[in-house]
């Protein structure tokens, strides 16, 4: 079970969140099997839509990430509900790499920044939003300050980590977004700048013990801060048997054929490691339904 706390400013100039995801992340590891940069790469992305998602303002809402740097590992994709449960998967989670020049997992070097970030909010309208921009560094965190920045207009701090024991589990993963709100003048921001001066890094702070409101403290030093809401967060998967009937579906009549000739096919869910079996009558039975355009055919 994860957590994350959003936090305000007493003078209202200031927003905070602060997210423990350490078991979110170890699970999608677990599912994906992953390589330390790999867990570290989805970690950070997957904590970062955790934050994302306790900012949409309605019960049904939720937001998808998308990272596509042109890099060895491949698509990232994240998602999270209003309550920032999440789910997520990197194209290919066994990529290995050296550890960058500063000794680090190369998470920029395996997601690339030849690429976009983009992030698309489901707010329950015909369409939803979606906004994109270019990559900044592959590291994630960057790129999401710069999605904030160029696509909402909203002035941010993201900072995300994951360390990862030499058995591939996860120790810690977290992190913390700022915002400032239109009531932030140039004192706000000096003062939010002076605070995250020499820092450590979010998996030093939880290492040490830390908790969301010690790190918003030594984060934001110089403000008061409210708790407005928490969240317990966990690692949710929503695949059913008919969103995979759909899928298959959607892949076309020539495509179900093919499938058709098979004794078996299975299909395993990306966010999960669950398997749905259906036999060459299952998908008979949905190519009638694709055929048809009828729900009662099926």
């Amino acid at each position: 079970m994860g957590k994350t706390v959003r936090y305000l400013s007493t003078d209202g100039s200031v927003v905070a969140l602060v997210s423990d995801t350490t078991d979110i992340c170890e699970t999608a590891r677990k599912y994906q099997n992953s390589s330390k940069v790999c867990t570290a790469a989805l970690g950070r992305t997957l904590t970062a839509v955790g934050l994302m998602g306790v900012c949409m303002k309605n019960s049904d809402d939720s937001v998808t990430v998308r990272i596509n740097g042109g890099g060895p590992a491949g698509s990232i994709i994240a998602v999270s509900d209003s309550h920032g449960n999440v789910r997520g998967y990197v194209m290919d989670p066994h990529v290995e790499l050296p550890l960058n020049a500063k000794g680090k997992l190369d998470v920029g070097g395996a997601v690339g920044k030849d690429g976009f970030i983009t992030v698309i909010k489901d707010v329950g309208l015909k369409e939803p939003s979606v906004g994109q921009v270019p990559l900044v560094s592959g590291e994630i965190a960057e790129d999401v300050t710069s999605y904030y920045a160029v696509s909402e207009q909203i002035p941010s701090v993201c900072a995300l980590g994951v360390l990862v024991n030499p058995d591939l589990s996860v120790a810690v993963a977290g992190g913390f977004l700022i915002q400032l709100l239109p009531t932030a003048d140039d004192d706000v921001i000096t003062k939010v700048e002076n605070g995250l001066k020499g820092i450590d890094s979010v998996t030093k702070m939880m290492s040490d013990g830390l908790s969301a409101e010690q790190i918003c403290r030594r984060i934001l030093p110089e403000f008061e801060m409210e708790v407005l809401d928490e969240y317990d967060t966990a690692y949710k998967c929503n695949c059913s048997l008919e969103r995979v009937e759909k899928a298959l579906i959607s892949t076309g009549k020539e495509a179900l054929e093919e499938m058709a000739r098979d004794e078996v096919t299975e299909v395993q869910c990306h966010f999960c490691p669950k398997v749905y079996k259906f036999t060459s009558d299952d998908i008979k039975k949905l190519l009638k339904y694709a055929c048809s355009g009828s729900p009662d055919e099926k």
